[in-house]
């Protein structure tokens, strides 16, 4: 496997408005949302990146798709800084957040033609490859309608396609099957397991365990915008699963604080961390990806 993607130390610090600072009852001018992050990815590799609300896990991605600048240090594709090759990197990219706000005006048909135009990619390969990934999402029946009309897990479907419509050699995925049934979640399944083989460099994120589990050969977790444990998944996972591994680090972590934890013994509700987390919407994050493409 050959390195295609390096980050190096990345952080990113926010300002903090006053009525940001009264929400969180500080005094701080500035909020550090990640710190010090450095990871790897090669080609043929899924890595799997875990953390709770307000770990980093969002801005970490935003930052290796381009949205976002790091505060400091920086992403390397192929050796060379993203920043200095811009256009040539988002080329070879693709991002799926979670929050999924195509345009509802549209049909999934013309926003994959017109997504494809935007990358760069010839009509001729743009429908050929709309056949394929609409009649492997099970999109191809729905393709001409609105997709506002369409059921969030169908909608879901659809993003799913015209965010690969670039045939991309990295893959940032962000609960790609949020709102999918179990049949549609195991297409994807099989289909990111598919792109391993191809070569493809994959980062999930996912509050999925055994989705995690079972397609990623790496995992990183993230708690306080720090990166607190990385390793193999055979090795994490030797003598617990990779949910015992994550609340074990979590509640050490806690305690290390000496914050309550709500997976404390003592807790009379217990509820996880982990859910869906907030982002730009793939059709506006899309736009931004490529607006100097065109």
């Amino acid at each position: 496997m050959s390195e295609l993607l390096k980050i190096e130390a990345i952080s990113k610090v926010f300002p903090l408005s006053r009525k940001q600072r009264q929400e969180k009852k500080t005094d701080a001018k500035t909020l550090c949302a990640l710190s010090k992050l450095s990871l790897s990815l090669s080609s043929g590799e899924i890595y799997g990146l875990l953390g709770p609300n307000g770990a980093g896990k969002t801005t970490a991605l935003r930052i290796i798709a381009s949205l976002i600048e790091p505060s400091e240090g920086k992403v390397l594709y192929l050796d060379k800084d993203i920043q200095k090759q811009i256009e040539n990197y988002r080329k070879h990219i693709s991002f799926l957040t979670t929050e999924l706000k195509l345009d509802p005006f549209f049909t999934p048909s013309f926003t994959f033609t017109y997504m494809s135009r935007l990358y760069g990619v010839s009509d001729d390969e743009s429908e050929k490859r709309k056949e394929e990934l609409f009649k492997r999402f099970g999109v191809d029946s729905f393709q001409n309608m609105k997709l506002g009309e369409l059921s969030t897990g169908m909608g879901q479907k659809a993003s799913l396609a015209i965010a690969l419509c670039n045939n991309p050699d990295i893959i940032i995925f962000d609960e790609p099957t949020n709102g999918l049934d179990i049949i549609s979640s195991k297409v994807v399944e099989d289909f990111l397991l598919e792109e391993k083989m191809k070569g493809k460099a994959i980062i999930l994120s996912t509050h999925i365990f055994s989705l995690v589990e079972k397609l990623c050969s790496r995992v990183g977790i993230l708690l306080d915008g720090k990166l607190v444990l990385e390793g193999a998944m055979k090795e994490l996972t030797a003598s617990k699963n990779l949910e015992e591994v994550f609340f074990d680090l979590y509640e050490k972590e806690e305690r290390r604080l000496k914050t309550y934890s709500p997976f404390s013994k003592k807790s009379s509700s217990v509820s996880s961390p982990i859910s869906g987390l907030s982002s730009l919407s793939s059709f506006l994050a899309s736009c931004c990806l490529l607006s100097t493409m065109s």
